[in-house]
Order: structure tokens, then C-alpha cells, then sequence
């Protein structure tokens, strides 16, 4: 398939997936931004990186794949770029805690406080095994996951086992309803 040049036609198709599938770039934000300032940051450069990638969509995948691997690319890139610079401030600057988004009205605060500790546990996680369950969690298939990590499905399987526990750890005595 021809790889897709900047058109107009590709700015309606860029709005077009950031309308359908923002709730990608929203969970790969507050997965793995600590703090508003961060959150803000991190989202824009998944946009960015979204917009310059979108002429190497080639099709072969669908576009939630092609987009949740760009995002988690993009994230543990800016994660590291991140975890560098902050080793860098001096002790004792301390930033604003991230911020969740309003709850819709349908949202009830026990779901909103699980949700809560759901991000809380992901942030303590590793990386990669974050960009797993955050997969998992949206219903993805191992084979979905394995395209856009790289990982074989048998190996999507194994790191998504021991990723469930250590998840399943850091949650114990939340809820049971996650499982």
C-alpha cells in the first residue's frame, strides 16, 4: 500500500482518528505522566508524533493498532527523556499531582476511586509492563498486542501473566472487579 502524503485529505483523517480514538492518547497520557505539567506535555508530544508519523500509515494495520503503538512508543521514549531531566532538578522542587479529568455524572465515586488507584498502580509499574495491561485493560487481543509491541503472542501472554500479578499486588484490597 502507497504511503499517505500531507493532504488535505490527511488532516481530515488525523481530526477524523483524534475524534474516534482519543481515549487512546488520554489512557497512554495518564499512564505514564505523573503530574499535570507532565500530563500536558506528554499528550502533546503524542499529537505531534501522531501527525508526523501519519504519512508512514501504510494500512496494514488497523488504526487503533497503529495508534496505540505510536503513543506507547512515544511515551516510553518521553518517559526516559523525562526520568533524565528530573534527575537533573535539584531536591525539593516538587511539582502539582496530576490532575483527573472531571468525572462524568454517570461515574459513581467508587469507580472514580478505583479508576484512581487503577492509575496509581499503573505509575508504579514498569514501562513496558504498563503499556501491557493498558492494552489488556481496552480489550485488545494477544495478537493485537503482539502487533504493536513487537512481542510474539505467546510472549504478549507470558509478560501479560506476570504483569497481571503485579497489577493484581499493588490493587490488593481495591475491588476484585478489574478481573
Amino acid at each position: 500500500m502507497e504511503v499517505m502524503s500531507r493532504t488535505p485529505a490527511h488532516e481530515a483523517l488525523f481530526a477524523s482518528w483524534l475524534q474516534e480514538h482519543r481515549g487512546i492518547v488520554v489512557k497512554v497520557t495518564r499512564a505514564y505522566a505523573p503530574n499535570a505539567t507532565d500530563a500536558a506535555d506528554l499528550e502533546q508530544e503524542l499529537l505531534l508524533q501522531l501527525w508526523k508519523s501519519l504519512p508512514s500509515y501504510t494500512g496494514q494495520a488497523k488504526a487503533s493498532t497503529w495508534i496505540y503503538r505510536v503513543c506507547l512508543n512515544t511515551a516510553l521514549t518521553w518517559r526516559r527523556s523525562t526520568t533524565r531531566r528530573e534527575n537533573r532538578i535539584e531536591p525539593g522542587h516538587e511539582t502539582a499531582e496530576f490532575a483527573a479529568p472531571a468525572p462524568s455524572p454517570a461515574e459513581s465515586t467508587g469507580d472514580r476511586e478505583v479508576l484512581e488507584r487503577l492509575y496509581e498502580a499503573l505509575q508504579a509499574m514498569p514501562a513496558f509492563d504498563r503499556a501491557l495491561v493498558l492494552l489488556m485493560l481496552d480489550g485488545l487481543a494477544y495478537r493485537e498486542i503482539a502487533e504493536i509491541t513487537g512481542l510474539t503472542e505467546n510472549h504478549v501472554g507470558v509478560a501479560l501473566t506476570r504483569a497481571r500479578k503485579r497489577l493484581a499486588e499493588l490493587m490488593k484490597g481495591v475491588t476484585n472487579e478489574l478481573e
